[in-house]
């Protein structure tokens, strides 16, 4: 798993020096979670953003991992999912992302475990709760990746390649399920 030494992000006290509301410079951080505006009262909180994360395995007990295509993280490896769009639902997240990552359709059967995580995008921090679900693919499914998913690759549990999955949310929600299947 990722060294924690190298995920040196850039917190939104280091980002938001402007009120969104009226643009004024005395926007503050009160806290690592709260931003005030001095001169319009504007607060703001930078909340986490809900992802969806699939555990698919196979008719062989194998576990699906997809290689990123792009960075964070470019050629490590993942569980198929995304963020949850503005008005979705957590159902529909996972429908949509597993429809864009692997032109697949899934079930989803039960609720697996969910965990906090960091996103960096653009060299932001973007604090998640990762939402992992298992899910079994569609009858006569023919997996296409795309989107930001380079590969699909199908692994028994123990021979995940731990040392290159560097979201540490899906590296413990891989043990999670392991651990609990």
């Amino acid at each position: 798993m990722l060294d924690k030494q190298q995920y040196k992000p850039e917190h939104a006290v280091n980002f938001l020096k402007y009120c969104p509301h009226c643009g004024s410079a005395d926007f503050v951080a009160k806290s690592r979670k709260e931003f005030a505006c001095r001169d319009c009262g504007f607060n703001f909180f930078p909340n986490a953003a809900a992802a969806v994360a699939c555990v698919i395995e196979d008719s062989d007990g194998k576990i699906m991992l997809t290689k990123r295509a792009r960075d964070p993280w470019k050629g490590c490896y993942d569980l198929p999912g995304g963020f949850v769009d503005p008005g979705e639902s957590i159902e529909e997240a996972i429908h949509r992302e597993m429809k864009e990552e692997t032109g697949c359709d899934v079930r989803i059967e039960s609720f697996i475990c969910s965990r906090p995580n960091r996103y960096i995008f653009s060299g932001y921090e973007v604090n998640t709760t990762d939402i992992a679900f298992r899910c079994r693919l569609a009858e006569h499914t023919v997996l296409r990746p795309s989107d930001d998913v380079s590969s699909i690759e199908w692994f028994s549990p123990s021979d995940i390649p731990f040392e290159k999955i560097h979201f540490p949310s899906i590296y413990e929600i891989l043990k999670t399920y392991i651990q609990n299947n």
